[in-house]
């Protein structure tokens, strides 16, 4: 059973179990070995990784992935954090979410993007234990040492104004990346966070209908890292109110290969006192070229229908609700409010994944 069964049995409502037996949706590759990785290998390397190179270190050990890594691809505004919906001359500066304030990060949203990242790294490390033989008799120096792939961005923000809109090592973004790999309860490294970062232009941020075409061909420039398409795989998480959809559906329809999934964060320009009790309607999830489109309103929500897909492991869905309710109890947000609102429906969906799971 594809990836079709999985999302049909999500917009019909079918067991977790039934979906997670189908939706594994890496598929093992044909065998192949890197050679002359370090141990901290990232994905921009292995996709760099010379025949010279090999060549003059033969002496090194290779090893074989088993599965594709995997390389999520975010948006900025109204995906990692809210726009707020400011506009300036009736121009949005990023985004439309009025639910957040600007600059908020969007809690548990670096939990999922790190336990997205994760999931192929830990799914070669157990099929290099269990059907591997270590040449000096255990996994130093190989597939134990295997970097998940770091985040790419694919944002609207013009790159004419790179100098004062630039991602830099020391803002609070990255930083936030960083964080969560270094106390990751699983395989904690320094070495994940905030990788290539592509930008837009004046031209889309004053026409805006030219945004999803330009973070699509963006994508295509990141494509060039694995021209082969064996290395890498994609995922990309974007929102509702910037063309992302145009650019994920594209993504999906041009290269079914290679990109696993889209996510997309439903936001709104409405203000949360207009919101029904239950909560912002969320369209059901779609296929497009066999591949899942799914929409959400937070990230547990995301998580739990990542787990679903056979993207994340459940222990990863755990974290990442532990996060997001961590993040909403430290600001201090009341009860009732729209943000808890949004993230109990979840939490219970989260719930009823696993409990269906075991």
């Amino acid at each position: 059973m594809t990836a079709v069964h999985v999302l049909l049995a999500l917009c019909v409502g079918s067991s977790a179990t039934q979906v997670l037996a189908f939706g594994n949706l890496p598929s093992p590759l044909t065998s192949f070995t890197i050679h002359h990785l370090p141990a901290t290998a990232t994905a921009t390397a292995m996709a760099a990784a010379s025949t010279s190179a090999a060549t003059e270190n033969q002496n090194q050990s290779p090893f074989s992935l088993a599965y594709p890594l995997t390389q999520v691809v975010s948006d900025i505004d109204d995906t990692l954090k809210s726009s707020g919906g400011v506009t300036v001359a009736g121009v949005s500066l990023g985004g439309i979410d009025v639910q957040y304030d600007r600059g908020d990060f969007y809690p548990g949203v670096f939990q999922f993007m790190w336990e997205l990242s994760l999931y192929s790294v830990t799914m070669n490390q157990r099929h290099s234990r269990e059907f591997q033989t270590d040449r000096v008799g255990n996994d130093s120096g190989t597939l134990s040492d295997l970097t998940p792939p770091k985040v790419a961005v694919l944002t609207a923000r013009a790159e004419e104004f790179k100098a004062a809109l630039e991602i830099k090592d020391e803002s609070k973004l990255a930083q936030a990346f960083r964080k969560t790999a270094e106390s990751s309860k699983t395989n904690p490294t320094k070495n994940w966070g905030v990788g290539p970062v592509l930008y837009g232009s004046v031209s889309e941020w004053i026409i805006q209908y030219k945004k999803g075409l330009r973070k699509f061909n963006n994508f295509e420039r990141l494509l060039e890292q694995d021209p082969t398409g064996q290395i890498m795989q994609y995922i990309y998480v974007g929102d509702t109110g910037e063309l992302d959809q145009e650019a994920g559906e594209t993504m999906l329809r041009e290269y079914p290969e290679v990109v696993q999934a889209v996510f997309l964060h439903v936001v709104s320009f409405d203000p949360p006192s207009s919101y029904p009790p239950s909560g912002i309607f969320l369209p059901p999830p779609k296929l497009v070229n066999g591949r899942p489109l799914v929409f959400f309103r937070t990230y547990v929500g995301a998580a739990a229908k990542a787990t679903q897909l056979g993207l994340m492991e459940p222990d990863g869905l755990m974290r990442v609700v532990e996060e997001a309710e961590k993040v909403l109890k430290a600001k201090g947000v009341p009860e009732g409010n729209s943000k808890w609102i949004d993230l109990e429906r979840d939490v219970d969906e989260a719930y009823r994944t696993l409990g269906e799971m075991y």
